[in-house]
Formats: C-alpha cells, structure tokens, sequence
C-alpha cells in the first residue's frame, strides 16, 4: 500500500509533462507513487476511491479545473489530501488558492504546504469547487472544443463570449435559504466558492473557501453595450456597483427556469434543465494550500 498517489488525465499538459512530474516526485522522495492516468476527467471518480482503498492519504490530481471537480466530487467527506498540479487550460481553483503553475513548486507545495479543509458547492447532486453557472457562463465554456483550447488557450474562451453577447434572456426565480431573493430576466446565474473567474476577473469579492456560505450572483446584462459596462465594472471596480448585477450570500438555493437552460460547473458542461438545487458542503475536502495571508 502507498500513501501517495497520482491521478492524472493523461491529456493535459505542464513542463514537462508526466515524466517530469515522476522525476521530480523521485527527487523528493516519492519514487513509486500509485499511478493512475485517465483520458478523460469523467473517469477520475473511480480510479481517487481505487487509490484511497489502497491507502492513499495524499493524492496529486493532475488536470484543469473539470479533472479537479471530478476528483473532489469523489472525495468529498474523505480523508484524504488533495495536492492540485494545474495542467488545465484556466486552472480557476489552482489560481484562486494561489498554487503555482510550475511542476517542482506544486510538487514541493503538495509534499509539504498547509492542509486545510474547504468548502465545496453541489449543485443538482454535484459537487463544485470554484463556481456553478448556469446560461451564459455555460455557453461560453461549452462554445471551444478541446482542438480550440489546445490551439488558442484561454482565447478560445473569449472568441466564444463575443459569440454569445447576444443570447436571448431566460425568466428566472431564485430563493435563498427558502426565501425569495429574485424573480426576473436573466442571462447569467452564478453560485461561487472563490472569487476570481476566468482572466483574474474578481465576481464575488467577500467569497471565502471556509465561511460555509455560497456566493450568488445573477445579471441581466445582454449585448456588447451591456456586457461591456458590466466586464467593466467587474475589471475595475466591484460588481455590487454594476446595475446590472445583484448578489447575496446563503446555505442553500433553488432556482425555478421557465424553460430549459445549459449549466456548467467548474468548466465542464451540463445537459440543459429547469430546476436547480444549490448546496454549500463546509469543510467537505482537504487540500494543500500555500500559508493563508495575514
């Protein structure tokens, strides 16, 4: 049995890419980790429980934000550490944690940062560790294919935004903790567990990881006047200051669409619905973490 484990989608790349990530984990003492490699982030599930039942306490999750997502959803409620090594395209959570993008420091930080519980979302029965989306935030991840992300990066995000400036309004209620919070047009939902989004754009400005509570945000912003106005105010202002903005804190949400709409969550795309039921786990998953700043 071995207490360090890796799990990897074997499609993403960092540095030097796996070989790499072996030699350094040599160099540091892990010589014969329990290696499981996956193609896609779909398949991590079972093979994080596989390495736990073998004895796995510390388990290095190599990928993107959705191979991150998979592994967490998996663990949830374990033991278990997880040490992220961000081989992903936006690396959102990575990010937010400060966890660097560079083999041997996260390796390093792995092997030897702070373990601390955080909190994960669920929603509709799937945990989360960075944010749920639900309308355009979803359009825009689900817009590039995986041949778009490798050739143009975080770019391909932003060519499929400027496709979907336009994308009609849907009717929405949302109610908070069993209260109604809002009932109206919208064309974005958001439920955050950090927050910084996609190009260090800060959203949710109070959120913390471990204060047991989901960030809530919802916009009605449509077309290039409207958006443009509201990326403005998220870049360099607040967005509690945009008119076309509304935010709020709580355990839990509902959220009742007239029609069916696509979500997302932690970059990975959903089959569109009509009903969504939000959580907050506190404290659900262990991670390392750099030292929080004072």
């Amino acid at each position: 049995m071995n207490s360090v484990a890796v799990v990897a989608n074997s499609a993403k790349t960092l540095d030097g890419g796996l070989p790499a990530l072996r030699k350094e984990l040599a160099r540091q003492g892990i010589s014969d980790p329990q290696w499981r490699e996956v193609m896609k982030s779909r398949m991590a599930p079972e093979q994080v429980e596989l390495a736990v039942q073998d004895g796995a306490e510390l388990i290095f999750v190599w990928g993107g934000d959705g191979m991150v997502q998979r592994c967490v959803d998996g663990l949830s409620g374990s033991d278990a550490t997880v040490a992220i090594l961000p081989a992903g395209t936006a690396n959102l959570f990575a990010s937010n944690l400060g966890i660097p993008r560079d083999i041997d420091a996260a390796v390093d930080l792995g092997l030897n940062g702070e373990r601390r519980r955080f909190d994960v979302g669920r929603i509709n029965g799937e945990r989360f560790a960075v944010m749920a989306g639900v309308g355009f935030d979803a359009r825009v991840i689900g817009g590039p294919d995986r041949r778009q992300k490798a050739r143009l990066g975080r770019a391909a995000y932003i060519l499929s935004a400027v496709k979907n400036l336009r994308t009609d309004l849907f009717a929405a209620r949302i109610d908070v903790d069993g209260v109604k919070w809002y009932e109206g047009k919208a064309s974005c939902i958001l439920f955050g567990n950090v927050g910084k989004a996609f190009g260090g754009i800060e959203i949710f400005d109070e959120a913390r990881t471990d204060d047991g509570l989901l960030e809530i945000g919802v916009t009605n912003a449509r077309g290039i006047t409207q958006w443009g106005r509201t990326i403005a105010r998220l870049r360099f202002s607040s967005a509690s200051k945009s008119p076309f903005i509304k935010l709020t804190k709580g355990r839990t949400a509902e959220v009742t669409l007239k029609k069916k709409v696509l979500y997302e969550l932690d970059g990975s795309t959903r089959t569109k619905q009509k009903k969504f039921h939000i959580e907050i786990e506190p404290g659900a998953v262990n991670i390392c973490a750099p030292p929080k700043t004072p």
